[in-house]
């Protein structure tokens, strides 16, 4: 089987759903096939030097010009390397596809629909044209969770027989070092970490504010740090830290190292994550996998993922997340969780994902076949 992969996110910084895109990619090319990775810029991550790996990128220099490439260069590339599947990795499938090419896409979530508002006007412009377009072209649709799936079909009814569930893996980062290494972060004693971009669908607002209001002990005890690169939206961490009186609370890192991710979730006493919607939440599987448990919203994905090693609160709440927070901080309640964490890490491996994603291609791959 030969397959095309619009690859496009490996050109960027490693956020949520490039990591997916590159984790996946690198499992898949373990499996029987000739591969052709297409990317608009040059890679910046993931080496690919497997002889069963064509890797094939231009040089866009702007957002209008890799748009202009997805829709033209890439489907050109696809047809002149004969690909038998291509599969879309988020979101997006060319229009200009050869009719014979089986087509995958990989549908993450519905941000657009059910927080719209926390997106770019323009990103979200883009999703309401291009989704509706790519579900219409794909042969097979992939959902990170049952959550995903079941808003796709509500979204669009017509796919319901198109739609199928493949969970994301959990990223096995660089082995941890002692307590100590976090000395260059200035982290000296337990904290519990929030990982995500710095956007408003990560709700720092509400989480700063319900820490705010805990007691002043608890806070001494449990610092919060705060990993993740700037996102869109204007959300100023620093002035909400200063706003709520934190400053002596909160540690903002900003973007780090692999390395320096695997140490930060590993001696963390838990991880907060109450974001307002996702389609997954890797943050949640990789906390879990070093043991850490979690505490996150009740809604979309987020509950199927962290299973019974977390705590669920709701996102609009302040009162919630403060409740959570503090039950969280109670050692023996956390302890219990904790004890769950590796066991629920298990059930997503990106080994399972890329044998479950392969069976999607070859499905995909015989309902052409049928029809064409």
């Amino acid at each position: 089987m030969r397959i095309g992969i619009d690859a496009r996110l490996l050109s960027e910084q490693i956020t949520g759903i490039g990591r997916y895109t590159g984790e996946l990619s690198r499992e898949l090319v373990s499996l029987p096939g000739e591969f052709f990775l297409y990317c608009g810029s040059p890679v910046g991550q993931y080496n690919w030097t497997t002889e069963n790996v064509t890797l094939r990128t231009a040089n866009s220099k702007n957002r209008a010009a890799r748009m202009l490439w997805s829709q033209t260069t890439l489907p050109t590339w696809a047809n002149q390397d004969n690909v038998d599947v291509f599969w879309g990795a988020t979101h997006r499938l060319p229009k200009f596809l050869p009719e014979s090419v089986a087509k995958v896409v990989t549908i993450h979530d519905l941000v657009w629909k059910h927080a719209g508002e926390t997106m770019r006007p323009l990103s979200r412009m883009m999703e309401q044209l291009l989704m509706p377009q790519a579900v219409k072209l794909a042969d097979r649709i992939v959902a990170d969770s049952e959550s995903t799936a079941r808003a796709i079909v509500t979204e669009y009814p017509f796919a319901v027989d198109k739609v199928r569930v493949v969970y994301p893996g959990v990223s096995i980062l660089p082995t941890h070092g002692t307590f100590e290494i976090l000395d260059k972060f200035a982290i000296q004693r337990d904290y519990f970490l929030f990982v995500g971009t710095l956007e408003p669908r990560k709700n720092l607002n509400r989480l700063l504010q319900a820490y705010a209001i805990l007691d002043e002990d608890l806070k001494q005890k449990y610092p919060l740090v705060i990993v993740g690169g700037k996102g869109w939206g204007g959300v100023n961490v620093e002035n909400l830290i200063t706003r709520y009186g934190l400053s002596n609370h909160v540690r903002k890192l900003g973007y780090v190292s692999e390395d320096e991710l695997a140490n930060l979730y590993a001696h963390a006493s838990f991880l907060v994550m109450p974001a307002l919607y996702e389609g997954f939440g890797l943050p949640i599987v990789e906390a879990n996998s070093f043991g850490v448990p979690v505490l996150t919203s009740n809604t979309s994905s987020m509950p199927e993922v962290a299973g019974d090693a977390g705590i669920l609160i709701d996102p609009y709440s302040i009162r919630s997340i403060a409740s959570g927070l503090r039950t969280m901080m109670d050692s023996k309640q956390r302890d219990l969780l904790a004890a769950r964490a590796k066991n629920n890490a298990t059930r997503f491996t990106w080994e399972k994902a890329a044998r479950d994603l392969w069976s999607v291609f070859e499905e995909a791959l015989e309902v052409k076949r049928s029809t064409f």
